[in-house]
């Protein structure tokens, strides 16, 4: 039976979880402890309102723009997320196909089901021109690291993601109830030992900016940038500015996985996004610090109030998921056609031409709860 016709990123999640075994549902949709920090990332969207401006000629909106040294079609990727066969057979390749189709960027998570190799050919065949990062964790064991690297190099991913909130793994209840080793048949092919999970994972939990950084860039290919995932203060993006091998950094709190009560990602952005404005004021335009986020993200227009509070680009590594669990590839091609379209939407009845059109001015925030008097927010 065909599933049924979808028009939110919503209808897809219903959708997906539907269709999906209850347990994996849950590793899916869930997160640490009692999900405040997985609810607010998604509430924390809705504190803010857009301001339509009028009398502007939208005729033609541009959402394109450029990471890791690539342009793409939509300042939106997909985030690097575990286990994409739980959702389907096909796993990362049909996301891999998906970006390349859309021409988007796709972050691989070290936990994939399907290997690094193969995962960038299913795209290739599609397109050249969509970029590709591999992440990996700073508590992995470096022997790990390097041998990844060297594959990830070989198959020309242009970034590492490597994600520095994890030094411990979140107390994740539903993972505690239920267990998350791999069904029968599956495994994680970019591992270069043999876990049943990721919390099997063998970890070096005393890695240290001062130690690690420096390493990490002297095992990294020339070609291939590295971006700092899981950061949530501004002291912690000046730390990472010392370093000149980083060129990016994403505000991201792990789908809220790790620290339950953490601030959601939209409310750490502004004070983040300062941080880098004053870092990239003293810096060369080549030398620019680039500023993502991720979490949750489910419209078009959660893109458009994520960029006019500072980011360069957003991410989300559940929404592949969802869309994989909902139709396989056909379901992510779908999803990603309701944020291109829900997003060039906003822009033309916000007035924005382009990305750069897009600033704080573009929004209002809502002050003593939901609904409440709103305040424009001031152009920078």
């Amino acid at each position: 039976m065909a599933p049924p016709e979808v028009f939110t990123i919503a209808d897809i999640r219903a959708a997906a979880t539907a269709n999906l075994d209850p347990k994996w549902a849950q590793y899916l949709n869930e997160g640490a402890m009692d999900l405040i920090t997985v609810k607010s990332n998604e509430a924390a969207y809705d504190r803010y309102r857009i301001m339509p401006r009028i009398l502007r000629d939208v005729t033609e909106v541009d959402t394109s723009t450029t990471i890791f040294g690539s342009k793409v079609t939509m300042p939106f990727g997909f985030s690097p997320a575990a286990m994409h066969c739980l959702a389907h057979p096909d796993g990362e390749v049909a996301t891999s196909r998906a970006a390349a189709k859309a021409g988007i960027a796709m972050g691989l998570s070290h936990w994939a089901t399907k290997s690094l190799e193969e995962v960038i050919a299913a795209g290739k065949e599609i397109s050249s021109g969509n970029p590709y990062g591999l992440q990996t964790s700073s508590a992995n064991q470096k022997k790990y690291i390097v041998e990844l690297l060297r594959r990830a190099g070989e198959a020309g991913y242009k970034a590492l993601l490597l994600t520095v909130d994890a030094p411990a793994i979140g107390r994740r209840l539903n993972e505690l109830r239920n267990g998350i080793e791999l069904p029968p048949g599956l495994k994680f092919p970019n591992i270069a030992y043999d876990p049943k999970s990721f919390r099997d994972t063998k970890r070096e939990t005393n890695s240290t900016f001062d130690s690690f950084i420096p390493w990490v860039a002297g095992v990294t290919p020339p070609h291939m940038e590295i971006w700092l995932k899981g950061v949530y203060t501004p002291e912690d993006v000046a730390l990472a500015a010392c370093y000149p091998c980083i060129r990016g950094i994403i505000v991201s709190n792990h789908g809220g996985r790790q620290l339950d009560g953490a601030p959601a990602t939209l409310e750490a952005l502004p004070d983040c996004a300062a941080a880098v404005r004053a870092i990239n004021a003293s810096r060369a335009p080549e030398q620019k610090l680039f500023l993502g986020i991720d979490g949750g993200i489910r419209r078009g227009t959660d893109i458009f109030k994520a960029l006019a509070l500072g980011a360069d680009f957003c991410f989300a590594g559940r929404l592949p998921i969802w869309g994989l669990a909902y139709d396989g590839q056909r379901g992510v091609d779908r999803l990603l056609e309701l944020l291109r379209d829900e997003l060039e939407m906003c822009m033309r009845l916000a007035g924005c031409k382009s990305l750069a059109d897009i600033g704080p001015e573009s929004l209002a925030v809502v002050e003593g709860g939901v609904p409440g008097l709103i305040r424009r927010l001031p152009k920078l």
